[in-house]
């Protein structure tokens, strides 16, 4: 699969974003690293003509520009999604850092569709969209002035991806380990997560009125696990078949 190709896989998602400059200035940092898949879950101010004056050469970036009603909307179809996150979460998420994070982007990028979400620039994403990742992702900067602008977060990800495209082109990233069957993408992971829930409801194992962390926990634990469409569909079959025994 050609550079090209595989650059078309990996979707830049800004979520909500309030500022239409830092959309502008996103869909910059995204064309100077060969990125242009860009999609906008709502955002509050768009099209505007800011958004056009920051983009400068990269208009065709925003022409092109997907809006979109949700983050599942923004992630159907990707069988790998990366989160930002600014700070350490109550119930502790696979976090890895922009290198690993670039790298991992372009190494599943050969098979599949991956996204990379951006929140909103005064609270980031919330930790519902989160927990629809495999992984978060933290940039670690200054302690003492950690605020990160949203088009400047873009092109720190973006440059780590356009360098482990370089590396690969140059034999000296590591191929991910083959696997017989695809990964499950995020809307059909999501569709699981549903049904999981609504079976541990009938087994009145899980009180919807009371869910406490039991949802997010039992969501962590499969999306660490990055489960294959084969995984999913077995999975699924088996939750059908407990709702049948449980509605006999």
């Amino acid at each position: 699969m050609s550079t090209n190709e595989r650059q078309a896989k990996i979707r830049i998602v800004l979520v909500n974003t309030a500022h239409p400059g830092n959309i502008g200035g996103a869909a910059r940092a995204m064309k100077n690293m060969g990125l242009a898949e860009l999609y906008l879950v709502q955002p509050r101010e768009y099209p505007a003509p800011r958004a056009v004056w920051r983009a400068a050469g990269a208009r065709d970036v925003l022409a092109n520009a997907k809006i979109v009603e949700s983050v599942d909307e923004a992630i159907a179809g990707c069988g790998l999604v990366v989160g930002t996150s600014a700070r350490e979460r109550r119930i502790p998420w696979p976090l890895i850092n922009p290198r690993e994070c670039g790298e991992r982007i372009w190494q599943e990028s050969a098979t599949h569709e991956v996204a990379l979400l951006f929140g909103r620039e005064d609270r980031g994403l919330t930790n519902e969209e989160l927990q629809k990742c495999h992984y978060h992702v933290h940039i670690p900067s200054n302690p003492d002035y950690s605020s990160l602008n949203l088009a400047t977060a873009v092109q720190v990800l973006s440059y780590e991806v356009r360098m482990a495209s370089l590396a690969d082109a140059q034999g000296n990233l590591p191929s991910l380990q083959d696997w017989d069957q695809p990964p499950v993408t995020a809307d059909d992971l999501e569709n699981f997560h549903v049904h999981l829930a609504e079976t541990m409801a009938d087994l009145k194992f899980y009180d919807p009125e009371n869910p406490k962390q039991l949802l997010t926990r039992m969501r962590r634990l499969f999306n660490r696990q990055r489960m294959d469409q084969m995984e999913v569909s077995i999975l699924r079959g088996l939750l059908s078949a407990v709702q049948r025994v449980i509605n006999k």
